[in-house]
């Protein structure tokens, strides 16, 4: 259960991959993305995982851009056939797809001799693109409007963001966490009165299985510490000592 969180920036994550959908990949970008900007102060609202397909790209990136603060893109960014993620978004914005002299000149002299039009291919970006570059021997990152267009190989994924994390911390965000040894129906009508009591917290409640030391993990959020400690307080006060195994 979630109470109304304040405004604040918001994300939303796009996995773009057939190998995905199909199973023969499992998909570990979208939750290193979520935890990341979680732990910055930024809400990830949705998370779309959708197919190699440049128009189903091109929706789904201008559907989000409009709606989010931010975008994250994963995949399809390389040079094989299938790689169609920039050409989708800019598709999607009604843009030309150009080739950015910059990264071609990196491109360049990173293959000499064998850089053919496929390596190329990873050159081009939507007119209008920027790039942020890291300097050294890093291939920098492309951002369209509010669109950070990320690689699919988590560990390129993960180093490219650690670059620019920084730029998306909001506001502190306090959270505590409750470990119960009780089942959510023993709690559950006191919890949905002080959710209702408190606005400006969000509330999450977690079942936990083949547990020997607790049943339920409850999570409580917050902008403002004063509030969070507020509400903590009045769900401990409403809970037997003897179900609660530790407060984190």
């Amino acid at each position: 259960m979630k109470s109304i969180e304040e405004h604040i920036k918001t994300a939303g994550i796009i996995i773009i991959g057939d190998e995905i959908l199909s199973g023969k990949v499992q998909d570990s970008n979208s939750f290193l993305l979520a935890s990341e900007l979680r732990a910055l102060g930024v809400s990830v609202m949705r998370i779309s995982v959708i197919p190699d397909d440049i128009v189903t790209i091109g929706s789904e990136a201008l559907s989000f851009s409009k709606t989010f603060d931010y975008v994250f893109t994963s995949g399809g960014v390389g040079p094989t056939h299938d790689d169609v993620t920039v050409a989708g978004i800019a598709q999607g914005f009604g843009v030309k797809l150009i080739r950015h002299p910059v990264l071609e000149e990196k491109f360049r002299q990173r293959y000499g001799e064998s850089c053919n039009d496929a390596v190329l291919k990873m050159a081009e970006v939507p007119e209008g693109a920027e790039l942020l570059d890291f300097g050294n021997a890093r291939f920098p990152l492309v951002v369209f409007r509010n669109i950070y267009i990320f690689p699919g190989i988590p560990k390129y994924l993960r180093e490219k963001f650690r670059l620019v994390k920084e730029r998306f911390r909001s506001s502190a965000l306090f959270l505590r966490k409750l470990f119960l040894n009780a089942e959510e129906t023993d709690i559950a009508a006191d919890l949905n009165t002080i959710v209702s009591e408190n606005k400006e917290v969000s509330f999450g409640s977690y079942p936990i299985l083949d547990n020997p030391e607790y049943k339920l993990v409850i999570t409580v959020e917050c902008r403002s510490e004063n509030s969070l400690s507020k509400a903590v307080g009045q769900l401990l006060g409403c809970l037997q000592k003897q179900v609660i195994v530790r407060v984190e």
